[in-house]
């Protein structure tokens, strides 16, 4: 009876664990407006939209000559709660883009800092197809050698 009642607390300890570790974390913001009256108003703003990260699906190719450069963010990416897909090469560029879907600003701007390149490397993707087969992708990210270094 006793091994049950171990048992039944474990699982269910693990469950909860489990179950909160899953539920993304929202970031607010506060954003403070300062009316010429002397009264101010403060709004606190959702900027992680209502899709966890778990649920974004993040491609990530290497745009440099670096070997193992997507594979290597890749991971990171995973780590830190992203739904990422199997890296590839993809074509060469200058710096690192973060192309988005619309609706997935808020994600294209969190990886951009998650990876340390400028908020300005959040780009949207419109009709075209960065890297083949990533036209169902939410973010596809083609790194530069600014991430290289």
């Amino acid at each position: 009876m006793l091994i049950i009642l171990v048992l039944f607390v474990g699982t269910t300890f693990a469950a909860l664990r489990s179950h909160t570790a899953s539920h993304s974390t929202n970031k607010n913001t506060t954003i403070t407006t300062v009316h010429h009256s002397t009264s101010t108003t403060t709004t606190t703003k959702n900027t992680t939209g209502t899709v966890p990260k778990s649920q974004v699906s993040v491609q990530v190719a290497n745009g440099t000559t670096v070997s193992g450069l997507a594979g290597t963010y890749t991971t990171k990416l995973q780590l830190l709660g992203w739904n990422t897909l199997p890296r590839l090469n993809g074509p060469t560029e200058t710096a690192t883009v973060v192309y988005y879907h619309p609706g997935f600003l808020w994600a294209a701007q969190e990886i951009a800092s998650e990876l340390a390149v400028p908020a300005t490397a959040a780009k949207p993707i419109g009709t075209a197809t960065p890297v083949p087969g990533a036209t169902g992708d939410d973010i596809v990210v083609i790194l530069g050698p600014d991430v290289a270094s």
